[in-house]
């Protein structure tokens, strides 16, 4: 497309940060841009594409399904919904399940159902430097004090406790804690995983005080992390959890699934979507769901540790953080990340940043072959760096 900057500036809100490419198509883990030049994809498009681009399976099932039936609302029953909703059950160990279409709505209806348990509990602690979402609620809940201006008054119930500090937390809870919610692994607060120990601990505290414990699995979960869901690995099962990104492969869908407790919690007219469960999405995420298998998160695995090694090996690369294929980077001081994820976009790299990070989140059927092919390009910049 010819005048595209010229074009988005004259008619879309700038809301966004921009990068100079405007892409045209991919392949796997790899995609050109309109004049055919390639790049390795590290972003999947923050987490979504978890098939990569132009997955042959999953491109037959979305186009078969939108050539059969695109949309017919909530009103009605069908097929692929179902079926993914009697996937994502099983493989979550919970019960029930609500689909949306993005991380924040699902954390939306996720706030929504905690608070319907018990009207006589109000405060949903989160933790420091989390990220829910940016409908007021979700934003509220996002312990950042960045994300909360402009747009007050926010919605009351939310107090923040510094991750990783179980004694904070203790002193925190008292007879208004509704729920506790936070993520395995801080994504847009520079991938910072939180220590089993504090998670182990938030468990047992949720039991002896009868308070729900709510996990954020929007970026985190669908494989992302080498489990199906990352609060696997810690050895917990959460009352309710949020997922939305990787699930459609690439088209919005979303979903918050219900345990055993808050199961049957939201009845007729308490909660409601247009698109949420559309069949096209549910039909991609049927798909995405048919690769999630033992053999597939070993895989993840595998490539993750790979990654991990050939960052650590980086000049300026002073840590790494995360799980899986969800990894950060962080920069000796002074480096602006923005510089490399422009530097590496012009060889042919693409990268995400979280906070001062360098943030990692390719397709989950990244090779190896193409991991070395960014992490050349990524060693390259930074190796000349000044």
């Amino acid at each position: 497309m010819k005048n595209y900057k010229e074009l988005e500036s004259q008619n879309i809100v700038h809301t966004y940060g921009r990068f100079d490419v405007c892409f045209e198509s991919g392949q796997g883990s790899i995609l050109k841009d309109t004049s055919g030049k390639e790049y390795v994809d590290f972003t999947s498009g923050i987490g979504v594409n978890s098939l990569g681009y132009n997955n042959e399976k999953w491109v037959k099932a979305v186009a078969k399904q939108a050539a059969s039936l695109q949309h017919i609302s909530n009103l009605y029953y069908t097929t692929p919904m179902i079926e993914l909703a009697q996937s994502l059950v099983e493989k979550s160990g919970l019960s029930k399940v609500f689909f949306a279409n993005s991380g924040a709505e699902a954390n939306e209806g996720m706030i929504k159902t905690a608070r319907k348990t018990n009207e006589s509990k109000h405060t949903i602690i989160t933790l420091q430097n989390s990220f829910h979402g940016r409908t007021l609620a979700t934003l509220t809940a996002t312990g950042q004090d960045v994300f909360h201006q402009h747009f007050g008054p926010f919605p009351e119930g939310f107090a923040y406790c510094p991750a990783n500090d179980l004694d904070a937390l203790k002193s925190m809870v008292n007879e208004d804690t509704l729920a506790i919610m936070m993520e395995m692994i801080q994504g847009e607060g520079g991938v910072m995983p939180l220590d089993y120990d504090f998670v182990q601990g938030v468990k047992q505290i949720c039991e002896e005080k009868d308070i729900l414990l709510l996990v954020d699995e929007v970026q985190t979960g669908i494989g992302r992390t080498g489990s199906f869901l990352c609060f696997q690995q810690y050895d917990i099962l959460p009352d309710i959890i949020s997922v939305a990104k990787g699930i459609g492969g690439g088209l919005p869908l979303a979903a918050f699934i219900m345990g055993e407790k808050c199961k049957d919690v939201l009845q007729p007219g308490d909660h409601g979507t247009t698109f949420g469960g559309n069949p096209v999405s549910c039909a991609g995420g049927n798909v995405v769901m048919e690769y999630m298998t033992e053999e597939f998160f070993q895989e993840v695995k595998e490539k993750g540790a790979y990654l991990r090694a050939r960052l650590e090996a980086i000049p300026h690369i002073v840590r790494v953080n995360g799980m899986g294929l969800m990894l950060g980077a962080q920069l000796d001081e002074g480096i602006a990340v923005r510089d490399v994820i422009n530097a590496c976009n012009e060889k042919g790299a693409l990268f995400l940043s979280a906070k001062a990070n360098l943030r990692c989140l390719p397709p989950l059927v990244i090779t190896k072959e193409e991991i070395a092919r960014g992490m050349d390009v990524l060693e390259e910049v930074l190796s000349n760096w000044k």
